[in-house]
């Protein structure tokens, strides 16, 4: 009960600020990945993910977004990633549009509160524009059973010549059930500025060996306002070593 209140405010929160729509990131989607709050030590990994978007109309085409990432234990609690961004729209062919760098901050011990805490840290500039984003996010994750719940509630900040000055708001959600290390099924939920999607994730692990891993997920969102995509494809895929 104690880690259903705890996520419950958090969530107050959360739809307090999305009461207010915001403008979305200036580059990536909306939709992309639910961050959890832990940092294993000496962990290194080599991600790869993609958000593939199907608009449904003229004025929302299709798009693909794509990551490539670097990222290892800084300290036993702090985790650091470096990401190359890539997308193709309708307009464009696909190109090399944004670099990223990510510090995550786990804040509690696993269990030692009702819910585990983290800060996620981003700055993010375009390649081709004078366009920067600093983001902040709040990572909370408990657990019921065999149930485990994650909340991310990010504020970010945009800047540039090329851009109107502005802060954002989003939010991600993720109810996961604990079926097997290799399969576990999931429900997640993304908001933003005009955005609202929902849909099943797939995802599990993988044994390659001592100290080694694949962690991969997948799955379908469904856009539940005009302004979201009809369909949007959430891919990763994560070495760990």
């Amino acid at each position: 009960m104690q880690a259903a209140r705890a996520l419950a405010c958090l969530l107050a929160g959360s739809m307090i600020l999305l009461a207010h729509p915001q403008h979305a990131c200036a580059d990536g989607s909306v939709i992309d990945k639910i961050y959890h709050p832990y940092v294993q030590p000496m962990e290194r990994e080599l991600e790869l993910r993609a958000t593939l978007e199907e608009g449904g109309h003229a004025r929302l085409p299709d798009r693909q977004t794509w990551r490539l990432g670097y990222g290892q234990a800084l300290t036993d609690n702090w985790f650091g990633e470096l990401y190359l961004i890539g997308e193709q729209d309708g307009l464009h062919s696909f190109r090399l549009s944004e670099y990223e760098v990510e510090a995550l901050w786990q804040l509690t011990e696993q269990g030692q509160y009702a819910a585990d805490w983290g800060l996620l840290f981003e700055f993010a500039t375009m390649d081709s524009a004078d366009r920067n984003e600093l983001a902040t996010t709040l990572l909370a994750e408990t657990q019921w059973q065999r149930w485990t719940g994650t909340a991310n509630l990010s504020l970010a900040y945009e800047y540039g010549s090329d851009i109107a000055n502005e802060l954002d708001s989003e939010l991600a959600l993720q109810a996961r059930y604990r079926l097997s290390k290799s399969l576990e099924p999931a429900v997640e939920f993304y908001g933003g500025e005009g955005v609202l999607a929902l849909g099943p994730i797939l995802m599990g692990d993988l044994r390659l060996g001592a100290g080694r891993q694949l962690h991969w997920e997948g799955g379908l969102l469904v856009g539940l306002k005009d302004a979201t995509p009809d369909r949007s494809y959430r891919l990763l895929l994560e070495y760990e070593f």
